[in-house]
């Protein structure tokens, strides 16, 4: 007898889809004040649930999308600042390690990746070489490398990491499209296939997905897609279709691209008829970066990260609170909100409970289900969230309060480091200052003592979540009161 599910029978488990832009503030939305019209995303927020209170695990890519597909913090792996720039960075998803993917593919759904990877491709290199190369000119791109199909995606169509970070090549599965025999530059310069051009990588991301949804929708297996986009992330490419569209220029435009994307999924969803039971989240990596000239666009009105304080990069709200919807018409009430203090690392605890799927005790350690909230986006229940800055800074939030394990930004944002004499961390309270303009650090010494120990916790239990300690994977660079440091076992 199939089992059911919070009132699905087993065959009727809905498709999942996640959209992932890239560098996309909260002001970047329209119906937030954006002024790029973003109509798909409107009616997403109109027809689904918008998150006020949604947080990547880091301010930058590569660590927010493993946290992403692990439901784990990337701290407690060897990426603990920074991101991935080179096409020699290993994969940084451990063979065998659990992914929303890999959890998904076990229990009975097709899986697709369709888009930026930038969590390290195992790229075979060209005999006699040593991979030093950063223009990715020493790899054999006719031979087959480790790819997002190692990770539970049965198919994947996409790119190495972002547009401006060659090799500028296609892959599918586990094979680059062409030899890169040219020499292409968007930003940096590198090895690139001859007909690969930046401003049609939407597109044709586009096209794939919509294809991979005609395809499924037609099979008995629901299916999940990540569509990891690669704007509105430098550099600033609209197509020539989407050329002054907006009226604040470029980054309007693409913005505007962006939106037509999600609008493409929701289409291909509704002409295959399974519109009604597909949980299509949306969200970005990170705030809005200084790339796209922040000054310039708020003084045209439109304020990428909103009101925040900080952009991409730091450990302020602009850095890492992200515009974040989720649409499921057959469980989701149209227009609502809900202000649940959420992490982005909770989609992979979310679709595990979706899918009935058992979690072995080491996976998703810092991930907490929200799909009592896709319900009832009353029910706000989770325990603290643990942000990360590009410097490998933390910030830790419970309640209505953020402490900041730095005295600065801890990224982009001046000063990163206050000067001398300024507390050596950060205290906020959120309710009253959502500006983060009020250090209460030195008033509150019962709230530092009492996050710091939990930040502590977190660390030496190798997880934030109920459960039985694990191991971090390599010691997590973190120093506390007095010299206090977490451990690694």
């Amino acid at each position: 007898m199939a089992l059911s599910y919070s009132g699905f029978g087993a065959d009727e488990k809905p498709n999942i889809i996640f959209i992932f832009a890239d560098d996309m503030g909260v002001g970047d939305v329209s119906h937030m004040g954006g002024k790029a019209p973003t109509p798909a995303l409107d009616r997403m927020a109109k027809e689904g649930l918008r998150f006020t209170d949604a947080h990547t695990t880091s301010s930058v890519c590569t660590p927010s999308r493993y946290g992403v597909l692990t439901g784990r913090y990337n701290w407690r792996t060897r990426l603990q600042r920074s991101v991935f720039l080179s096409p020699h960075d290993k994969p940084l998803i451990k063979e065998n390690e659990s992914t929303v993917a890999s959890l998904l593919k076990e229990n009975g759904y097709n899986t697709a990746c369709i888009g930026k990877w930038h969590l390290g491709i195992g790229w075979q290199f060209k005999e006699g070489s040593t991979p030093k190369d950063k223009t990715g000119h020493d790899i054999d791109f006719t031979k087959p490398a480790v790819t997002p199909t190692a990770n539970g995606f049965e198919y994947f169509f996409g790119i190495q990491a972002s547009l401006d970070m060659p090799p500028f090549v296609y892959i599918e599965n586990e094979m680059a499209v062409a030899d890169a025999t040219a020499t292409k530059q968007w930003k940096r310069k590198g090895a690139a296939d001859p007909d690969f051009e930046a401003d049609q990588c939407l597109i044709d991301f586009a096209e794939k997905s919509v294809e991979y949804i005609n395809e499924k929708s037609k099979e008995d297996k629901p299916f999940f897609m990540y569509i990891p986009l690669t704007s509105p992330h430098a550099p600033i490419v609209p197509s020539e279709a989407w050329k002054g569209k907006s009226e604040i220029g470029e980054y309007g435009d693409f913005l505007m691209e962006t939106d037509w994307v999600v609008g493409q999924v929701l289409e291909a969803l509704e002409k295959n008829g399974i519109y009604e039971n597909t949980l299509v989240m949306f969200s970005t990596d990170n705030g809005c970066s200084p790339v796209a000239d922040i000054e310039s666009l708020t003084k045209q009105g439109h304020k990428p990260n909103g009101d925040l304080r900080g952009m991409k990069s730091d450990i302020y709200e602009g850095g890492h609170r992200v515009p974040t919807l989720a649409l499921w018409p057959k469980v989701i009430k149209g227009g609502a909100t809900t202000d649940r203090i959420t992490s982005l690392s909770d989609f992979y605890a979310t679709c595990a409970e979706i899918a009935e799927a058992e979690v072995k005790p080491s996976d998703g350690v810092d991930s907490v289900s929200f799909y009592e909230t896709l319900k009832d986006p009353t029910k706000v229940e989770r325990d603290a969230i643990v942000m990360h800055s590009i410097s490998g800074d933390f910030a830790i939030r419970k309640g209505k309060w953020k402490l900041c394990f730095c005295s600065g930004s801890g990224g982009w944002t001046k000063p990163r480091k206050a000067p001398a004499g300024e507390p050596k961390w950060q205290l906020f309270d959120l309710d009253a200052d959502p500006t983060e303009q009020k250090n209460l650090y030195q008033e509150n010494p019962e709230v530092v003592n009492e996050l710091h120990e939990l930040m502590l916790g977190y660390i030496e239990n190798g997880r934030s979540t109920p459960g039985a300690k694990q191991e971090n994977d390599v010691p997590v660079k973190f120093v506390g009161l007095a010299g206090k440091k977490g451990s690694t076992k």
